[in-house]
């Protein structure tokens, strides 16, 4: 598996910290940036990862703005991508199996290190559960095209 990890300066620490985590299981990790607490906008890393996830050129994206809303907002406008901003195990876990998400977001202000990467782990080894949620994704799917 290869996950693109990209943040704002909000979302440095916590960016790094789940760019070792991954790391250290052997999981090969695209960094886009941004490489210190320097103020920079989070749409940008937020397009980097989420178009790095569409080309194919990683499985999975993770994110990290202040809240995680934003790079959540900023990911899910390129198609194709399913961003889900999760606040614990639960919901991390449901997005995977109910939504197929591709793209995690985190917060870097409001969550702490421990609790980032339970939700990381856990949205990791989550497959998809298909089924009747297949048939939503497609929808979603369908929005897409329409917007096109």
């Amino acid at each position: 598996m290869k996950v693109a990890l990209g943040s704002d300066h909000a979302g440095f620490e916590i960016k790094s910290a789940a760019g070792r985590y991954l790391a250290a299981r052997g999981i090969d990790v695209e960094d886009v940036g941004t490489f210190s607490s320097e103020s920079v906008d989070y749409p940008d890393y937020a397009e980097k990862v989420g178009l790095a996830v569409q080309k194919g050129q990683a499985d999975r994206g993770v994110l990290v703005c202040g809240t995680g809303m934003g790079v959540c907002i900023a990911a899910n406008k390129i198609h194709g991508i399913r961003a889900a901003a999760p606040w614990d195990a639960e919901t991390a876990r449901l997005s995977r199996q109910h939504n197929d998400a591709n793209v995690l977001c985190l917060s870097g202000r409001h969550m702490q290190e421990p609790a980032v990467l339970e939700i990381l782990r856990i949205w990791l080894e989550t497959p998809f559960d298909g089924g009747r949620h297949k048939r939503r994704i497609d929808k979603i799917a369908g929005i897409e095209q329409h917007q096109q």
